[in-house]
């Protein structure tokens, strides 16, 4: 009796699902220790559809939908440009509502697109569209403007937007404007970037004899005239801020102008620029 209740005992003392099992009392009639305990598995009914994701979209759909960010100053146009350009193959990822969120937002989501207004506050369009172009050099610029302004178009094409499209557009201009953005073959036809930038890319002496200018002295009066920066032009040309202002310096001698203003006017009047 005594080997019998030393063993209550010690089973006792065990933990619950730790008790071992002793083969020095099996089959002896004192005590028939149990295996290790193991918790039973409960079956859970779990409803297939809880699990699965709904399909939204199918997988094609994912795969050629152009990531699109809206940069707009105001909420009801940056609103409804993306009510209006959701869908059809285009997936809005962010919005921003000036030049310093949409860099910010840009480098977040990489974008494939974004759609920059040129004039926001604190920071506008072309500000943050030269640092775009920096930060994310892979994300296509598609600029909106309520202008068709040339100096506008001019230092759009210069900081490397792919397009130019006006506020006053349709949709399925807006949504051409941003295929082909996202494709490579941008601008669209419409656009006004185009005739700006051949008039930029126009490397040729004028058919005036008596004209004293370089094909590059010309180049470079055909930005001046458009209102572009030094560093805009430098961008523009791929050449260094002082090889530019020293194509300025020398054209604004050679055409006897006293300032940028007075150049323009003599590049308008000869038909460089219209």
């Amino acid at each position: 009796m005594a080997a019998a209740t030393d063993a209550w005992r010690e089973f006792d003392a065990c933990p619950l699902g730790h008790r071992p099992y002793d083969e020095r009392v099996q089959g002896r009639g004192v005590l028939n220790y149990p295996r290790p305990f193991v918790w039973p598995i409960v079956a859970q009914r779990i409803d297939p559809a809880s699990v699965l994701p709904k399909p939204i979209r199918s997988i094609k759909e994912i795969a050629m939908s152009i990531r699109l960010l809206i940069a707009d100053d105001h909420e009801v146009v940056r609103t409804g440009l993306a009510s209006l350009l959701d869908g059809d193959g285009v997936e809005i990822v962010a919005q921003a509502q000036d030049g310093d969120e949409a860099v910010e937002l840009a480098k977040q989501h990489r974008p494939d697109v974004v759609l920059l207004d040129i004039r926001m506050e604190p920071t506008n369009g072309l500000d943050a569209l030269e640092t775009l172009h920096r930060e994310v050099p892979e994300t296509k610029i598609v600029m909106l403007s309520t202008y068709d302004n040339p100096t506008y178009v001019a230092r759009a094409v210069a900081l490397g937007a792919t397009d130019y499209v006006l506020k006053g557009a349709d949709r399925e201009t807006l949504l051409s404007a941003v295929r082909a953005a996202a494709d490579g073959t941008g601008p669209i036809t419409s656009s006004p970037l185009h005739k700006i930038a051949d008039t930029m890319r126009i490397r040729q002496k004028l058919d005036d004899p008596d004209s004293p200018l370089t094909k590059r002295e010309l180049q470079v009066l055909r930005h001046v005239a458009l209102g572009l920066s030094n560093k805009e032009i430098g961008q523009s040309l791929e050449i260094s801020v002082e090889t530019v202002k020293e194509h300025v310096q020398n054209l604004l001698r050679k055409i006897k102008a006293s300032d940028r203003t007075q150049a323009a006017v003599w590049a308008v009047r000869r038909g460089l620029v219209e």
